[in-house]
């Protein structure tokens, strides 16, 4: 599983690049996601969600979500 630690990058970068993972990420690969920004933690989960992608939240901190997502076939 591969990691992007996105906590340091403020809305839209951390969709961006999430984005591209999606484009290039077989069905079923999972990628380890962390983010800091507010924007982003709301946007992101929804986003996967509304495109069919599975999203686990693993932690959620005051200052930082981790989300698996696991991309649709």
């Amino acid at each position: 599983m591969q990691t992007l630690d996105a906590s340091a990058w403020r809305c839209p970068l951390p969709l961006l690049k999430v984005k591209l993972w999606l484009k290039a990420a077989q069905g079923g690969q999972q990628l380890q996601l962390l983010i800091a920004d507010a924007g982003s933690r709301q946007d992101i989960p929804a986003y996967l969600l509304r495109m069919g992608h599975s999203v686990t939240r693993v932690s959620e901190e005051t200052n930082m979500l981790t989300l698996i997502i696991t991309k649709a076939p």
